[in-house]
Parts: C-alpha cells; sequence; structure tokens
C-alpha cells in the first residue's frame, strides 16, 4: 500500500512518515507559530468550516433562475451581488441572469454541445454553500463569507450570495458565475476546496468566530458527510439520496439476518488511523523538544479520544441503531 499524507498544515503535509515519523535530510524539527496555532486548534476541537459545492443537477439557463430564486425564497431575502448591491423580489433571478449574460453562455453551450454531440454540457454557474455549526454569530459568517467571495472571484467571475438562518447552523449561499469576464472557465477541484476552507476559515477568524480547517482524517474522524443523507428524509420526505438509501436497505436487510457484513474498506481506514497517530506522535516530540510541554500533552489526549475507526456502513447501522434506541454497533478500537 503506498504511503498516506494526510494535511494538517495549511499547503504542505503534516502525516508524512518521511518527514515527520524518521530521522532524514527531510525531517522538520521546529514548527512555526501559524502551525502551533493550527495545532493548538486541532486538538481543542475548533469548529470546523465547511465550504461545498452543491449537486449539478440541471445546470441549464431556466434551472439556474430556479436556483437563484430559491436562495433569495423568491423575493423574501435580499441577494447581494459582486458589486455590492443588494436585490431583492421575486424577478432578482431573471435580473442577475442578464446582469451576468448567461443567455449568451447558454447559446454558446448549446452550440459547442450540437457541433460536438454526447458530451456532457459544462456548468452555467457553480453553486457554493459556506457554513458554520450552530452557535455561530450569522452576520460573522455572512461577513466572513463577503470577504471571501471577494478575495477569490472580485473583477473576474460574477458572483451573488445570501445569509440563510432557517437552520440551527447558519449558511451562505453563493452563485458564482463559471466563466470568468475575460472567458476563462472555473475549474473546482479537491485542492480547490481544501484551500477555500482554508481561506474560509481565516475569514471567520479575522470576525473573532474560531474556525479551523483540517481533513477529517486528521482530527480521527472516519465517518463521511453522506450519513446526513440517513437523517434528511426525517425532516423532509422530499430530500433524500437515493445511494444513501440504497445503503441504508442494505445495512438493514444485514442487521435483520444478524450482522452486517465485514467492510473491506476497513482496512484501508485503519491503515490511515494508524499513520495519523504514528504523525501525531511525531509532532508530539517536536513539540517537547521546542519547549512546549503542554501542547504535545493535549495532542496525546486528542489522540488518546479519537473515536473508534467507522466505516459508512458501520455508521449506518449507528445510526439505525440510534433511531430505535438499541445499542452501539461494537467498534473495533484503533490500531496503536
Amino acid at each position: 500500500m503506498p504511503r498516506l499524507k494526510v494535511s494538517l498544515f495549511e499547503g504542505q503535509p503534516l502525516f508524512d512518515v518521511a518527514s515527520y515519523a524518521r530521522g532524514g535530510p527531510g525531517r522538520r524539527d521546529r514548527l512555526s507559530p501559524g502551525q502551533l496555532a493550527q495545532i493548538s486548534r486541532t486538538v481543542r476541537r475548533a469548529p470546523e468550516a465547511v465550504v461545498k459545492v452543491l449537486p449539478r443537477d440541471a445546470n441549464n439557463f431556466s434551472s439556474v433562475g430556479r436556483h437563484l430564486g430559491y436562495i433569495g425564497r423568491y423575493g423574501e431575502l435580499a441577494v447581494e451581488d459582486d458589486d455590492g448591491h443588494s436585490r431583492q423580489g421575486k424577478g432578482i433571478g431573471r435580473a442577475l441572469m442578464e446582469d451576468w449574460d448567461l443567455d449568451l453562455d447558454e447559446h454558446r453551450r448549446q452550440s459547442d454541445l450540437a457541433a460536438v454531440g454526447g458530451r456532457r454540457p459544462p456548468k452555467l454557474v457553480h453553486k457554493l454553500m459556506l457554513s458554520m455549526p450552530a452557535g455561530t454569530p450569522p452576520q460573522a459568517v455572512l461577513a466572513a463569507a463577503r470577504n471571501f467571495l471577494r478575495e477569490e472571484f472580485a473583477l473576474r467571475h460574477r458572483y451573488a450570495f445570501v445569509l440563510h438562518t432557517d437552520e440551527p447552523h447558519p449558511h451562505v449561499h453563493a452563485v458564482v458565475k463559471a466563466v470568468s469576464e475575460k472567458g476563462v472557465r472555473l475549474h473546482i477541484r479537491k485542492a480547490t476546496l481544501r484551500e477555500w476552507r482554508r481561506e474560509f476559515a481565516r475569514h471567520l477568524r479575522a470576525q473573532g468566530v474560531e474556525a479551523n480547517a483540517t481533513e477529517r482524517a486528521v482530527r480521527g474522524e472516519s465517518r463521511t458527510h453522506k450519513i446526513d443523507g440517513i437523517y434528511r428524509p426525517m425532516r423532509d420526505p422530499k430530500r433524500y439520496s437515493t445511494h444513501i438509501l440504497k445503503k441504508t436497505q442494505s445495512v438493514a436487510a444485514d442487521m435483520l439476518r444478524g450482522g452486517i457484513r465485514a467492510d473491506p474498506d476497513k482496512a484501508t481506514l485503519l491503515e490511515t488511523r494508524k499513520e495519523v497517530e504514528r504523525g501525531w506522535q511525531a509532532v508530539s516530540n517536536i513539540l517537547i523538544a521546542q519547549s512546549q510541554p503542554e501542547l504535545a500533552a493535549d495532542v496525546r489526549r486528542f489522540v488518546d479520544h479519537m473515536s473508534p475507526v467507522q466505516t459508512e456502513r458501520e455508521a449506518i447501522a449507528e445510526a439505525l441503531r440510534a433511531r430505535t434506541h438499541g445499542p452501539r454497533v461494537p467498534q473495533q478500537q484503533p490500531i496503536r
């Protein structure tokens, strides 16, 4: 199995065994003030900033209008644009689309599609959501999102955004035009999302909100965000993930037969956990050598209290048992 790399620090891998868990020319033996602050936030479990790209769904001219109408709650909420203007009313979607010349983009898109044939059409817009956990001041989330969007897209890609507070966690919906004013298409990759999370967290901290941006594995979390799909139908029967629904039905059938099947992904998750723990141990050793014994002790406690490794099927089974107030699914403890 190839060596796994799990990132903690901004822009560089933390748990690269070659540089942290053994000696050698590439070994780093001092941590910068920024890295110390990142470690402190992580082991104190500071709230994690979230930046998501919403599902593609239909991305044609009419569907973009419907989405813009939805985020503005069909005229109830004011939508802020990249010029700093607030727009409100039922016609907000159409007005923005005309301002952004999306009708021309749609025409080009359809022309290219007819010429090539069979190819998936490119997006007209990207639909983003920036959020923080319940209890975060909504106006701070809005201000951080505004500053993040300005730094990332101003004078390049047209965008509009609005704060939603209808759920416990305050979140901002943003719509970003996929093609810039100079004709450059915005491509969003995993590395892009990681960088956006770090930047959004930085803007939140500038607003006085403690916010972090670390990878799930670094925090000892193996549960996937897709598990939330189990709970959506409980809140709104119209919202559900077909993928999660099928998995849930499969796990439920296994439970009725006496237990869930072994998951081949478990071995990979356990190997990742071992490497994460080795990396944290190496960081703890560096902290001690750097006269940071209290933070080193916090790191050890953090690792000791990591949740057991859990596959998606195990998480689904646990969620189903919790619904019926049954016992927790026995979990295998992490290998040290």
